[in-house]
């Protein structure tokens, strides 16, 4: 098999990751993928937001890191993006981030609720018992819609990113991603096979099969991603990805460059 291109990787900029651009390049030459994307979490306008992002002033750094990448491994086409947290009333910030850099793609993420709460943060597991998780999911899925119809970014990531620790609502959630994936397909915004929910408490891919089927019966378009924060972690769990992929329906997949999409064939 052939595997996808590997659209969702970090750098020890983000300070919970580790190796340099050019190690998680290696193992994907190692692997036989042709193709990668650096996406680490972007900064914010204030640097002490949280503590799992670079600073401003390191995102010059970053990009110098994956043109050393580059250089050290020519036979790999390797993309320059970065994954975005979105918030409504951020998009001028996005816009100038935007505008910084020649980016192949940018990753739309929703990990808050609110400026308090990133609902992934296991320090923060406890706030999940104040709260309804069918609440949590219904406003986590109104902001994935806000993000795809923002116009900011090519891919949306991991989302159902909110059962990662297994809160999950007793009625089916589904339904409540059918506005955010209508709003993806007409704004051609794709989603991600992120496979690093197999590597959490959910052990799942995300997004779930049933959503993935939905995103298909709606025409949104996919990449995939293993959220690498190591590079043994680079197209972890591609082929199980792929199967699903496969198993809903999808031929096919997105390529990124210069913000322009390429479709490629899922190969067997």
């Amino acid at each position: 098999m052939t595997l996808p291109a590997d659209y969702h990787m970090h750098t020890p900029l983000c300070r919970h990751a580790v190796g340099e651009p050019s190690a998680y390049a290696a193992r994907a030459v190692a692997l036989g993928l042709s193709e990668i994307g650096l996406s680490d979490h972007s900064p914010m306008p204030q640097d002490d937001f949280d503590e799992w992002r670079m600073r401003f002033d390191q995102l010059d750094a970053y990009v110098e890191a994956v043109a050393r990448a580059r250089r050290d491994h020519p036979q790999l086409t390797i993309r320059l993006a970065l994954e975005v947290d979105f918030f409504p009333g951020g998009e001028d910030w996005v816009r100038e981030l935007a505008g910084r850099h020649p980016w192949d793609y940018f990753i739309g993420s929703v990990h808050y609720l609110n400026d308090h709460w990133d609902i992934d943060n296991p320090q923060k597991l406890a706030r999940w018992a104040e709260r309804d998780p069918w609440d949590v999911w219904s406003a986590y899925t109104d902001r994935l819609r806000q993000a795809a119809d923002s116009g900011l970014f090519e891919i949306i990531g991991h989302a159902d990113l909110c059962k990662k620790f297994g809160h999950r609502p007793e009625r089916d959630p589904t339904p409540l991603f059918r506005p955010f994936l209508e709003t993806a397909a007409r704004r051609g915004v794709a989603i991600e096979l992120n496979t690093a929910g197999l590597r959490k408490d959910c052990r799942e891919i995300y997004p779930s099969p049933s959503i993935l089927a939905l995103a298909r019966e709606l025409g949104v378009a996919i990449t995939f991603g293993s959220d690498a924060h190591a590079p043994e972690e680079v197209g972890m769990d591609f082929a199980a990805a792929v199967e699903l992929a496969r198993s809903v329906g999808y031929r096919e997949a997105l390529r990124f460059a210069g913000r322009q999409r390429t479709v490629t064939p899922l190969s067997d």
